[in-house]
């Protein structure tokens, strides 16, 4: 009855969560997918605490009352500007339990086998196991139980999964540490790498594999603790050779790691629900990275292996100079214009003029005038992140487009007013064959009749690449921080 109970109870949080990740793939949707996603979860802790196998009851209590104090504390301190690094940090906690359920699992492997052995019967146990030994497996409980019952084949399977769940737990702890450093600014965002480079990388990938086949040829755990380290400096060297303008795509990736290393410790556990969660968030993490090197014209493979974010050779030099203007003149080109983009990015949501933004977009619909925004998939260092705070600040849907809906209109736009976005914005990814961004997709905002691009000062973006449109003739940098210029331009508007 109790398994009959949890496999039910998995089947419906499994159902809830497909529903939470389809929802969420659009914004009218999302809160409701949220929802989904959070009664899912609720089903799915409360079926395995009163389910089979189930140890240690209190604790259990006490550690979820202690997660969820951190989780509400999280949630309500942390700033949407903070989001992309929070998520980087949620993955390395995946990564980090999948290492400690692995070693947990090994662990209790070997206590099985010493109690079996201490006991006079084999272990692992033969197909045709004695009545007397099936019997001795009864007295277990919890993993160890299922650990008891199995044969030597399902043993050397349960070591590759627990394995492989370290492993990938492990790339995914020190990669996810590193890039919340990058993303939070901790960690310098320029790729670097140790000298040697990809060949050390290749070397700790052989040397894990050595490892593993003497784990699995029981070499004992001290194969599996250098396996560990092993993946513990790949995950950090992979992600410190990635550089700023791969990091919203490193962050999907890290995110597709970490459902791959739930899914293995799901087998290994033999966890029904943790199998299908993990590949759900592995597989959408893999389709999403896909996407968004699509988005950035990187190749999928590369990014992986840490061989992008670097230039490529010397870079175009920048001809000009970066011309200023107030508030009046802003406000004047916008009373003037029949058509505005408004392109927003990470600056807009540090400074938190999204409501600032949204009322300027009513003033300016209110009479009579075009207004749209343009969004770029990795704008804001995180897929979605501007959608969100757009919706946030009530901005209507229809009117926020997706790059590919909106980058041939340029050419016919009176005003684009860019602000807080540099990389996604910066013509040198088509002109200049050396930049670090060379081939990546951009919103061709410098093809509009007038852009104002609202920057705090004139230093280059996250990634560190300077910025030929702030120097264009039709380009004026409105300086300031962000929602204080966009509310000085408010009372100006006729």
């Amino acid at each position: 009855m109790d398994y009959g109970f949890t496999i039910a109870a998995y089947v419906v949080a499994a159902v809830l969560f497909i529903l939470s990740l389809g929802g969420l793939s659009g914004q009218e949707s999302a809160k409701r997918a949220i929802w989904y996603g959070i009664v899912g979860m609720a089903i799915a802790v409360v079926a395995t605490l009163i389910g089979p196998g189930l140890g240690l009851w209190w604790l259990s209590l006490v550690l979820i009352a202690a997660g969820s104090v951190v989780g509400y504390q999280l949630a309500t301190r942390v700033e949407m500007t903070q989001m992309p690094e929070l998520v980087a940090i949620m993955h390395s906690l995946v990564g980090l339990a999948a290492v400690f359920v692995g070693f947990n699992a090994d662990l209790e492997l070997g206590r099985v086998a010493a109690a079996f052995t201490g006991a006079g019967f084999p272990f692992p146990r033969p197909e045709d196991v004695s009545p007397e030994a099936a019997e001795f497996a009864k007295g277990f409980s919890g993993f160890a139980a299922i650990v008891a019952k199995k044969t030597a084949v399902e043993v050397s399977i349960l070591k590759v999964e627990l394995m492989l769940g370290i492993w990938i737990g492990a790339v995914t702890f020190t990669g996810s540490v590193i890039a919340y450093g990058k993303l939070a600014g901790k960690v310098d965002s320029a790729a670097k790498k140790l000298p040697g480079g990809h060949m050390l990388n290749a070397g700790a990938a052989a040397l894990s594999l050595l490892f593993a086949a003497l784990y699995l040829g029981g070499a004992g755990i001290w194969t599996l603790v250098l396996l560990t380290l092993l993946a513990l400096f790949i995950g950090y060297h992979l992600i410190m050779g990635i550089g700023g303008a791969d990091m919203p795509v490193v962050v999907s990736m890290l995110n597709s790691y970490s459902g791959w290393a739930a899914a293995a410790i799901g087998f290994s556990l033999g966890n029904d629900l943790l199998i299908v969660v993990g590949a759900l968030v592995g597989s959408s993490g893999a389709i999403l990275s896909y996407i968004m090197c699509k988005a950035m014209n990187r190749q999928f493979v590369s990014v992986i292996l840490g061989g992008f974010g670097g230039a490529a050779g010397p870079q175009q030099e920048v001809e000009g100079e970066m011309v200023a203007i107030d508030a009046d003149g802003v406000a004047a080109a916008l009373n003037e214009a029949d058509s505005v983009i408004i392109v927003p990015g990470y600056g807009m949501a540090v400074a938190q003029a999204q409501n600032a933004v949204s009322e300027l977009t009513r003033k300016l619909r209110g009479k009579g005038k075009e207004v749209r925004f343009a969004i770029h998939p990795v704008a804001g260092r995180l897929p979605g992140h501007m959608n969100v705070l757009l919706a946030e600040a009530k901005v209507p849907y229809d009117i926020v487009l997706e790059m590919e809906e909106i980058n041939d209109d340029f050419p016919d736009t009176d005003v684009v007013i860019v602000i807080g976005s540099n990389d996604i914005v910066n013509p040198a990814a088509q002109d200049d064959p050396n930049s670090p961004i060379a081939g990546m997709p951009v919103l061709e905002v410098w093809k509009a009749n007038q852009v104002f691009v609202c920057k705090r000062g004139k230093g280059a973006g996250y990634s560190g690449i300077e910025n030929p449109l702030f120097f264009k003739e039709n380009t004026r940098m409105f300086y300031g921080d962000a929602r204080q210029s966009v509310d000085s331009l408010l009372h100006l508007i006729d």
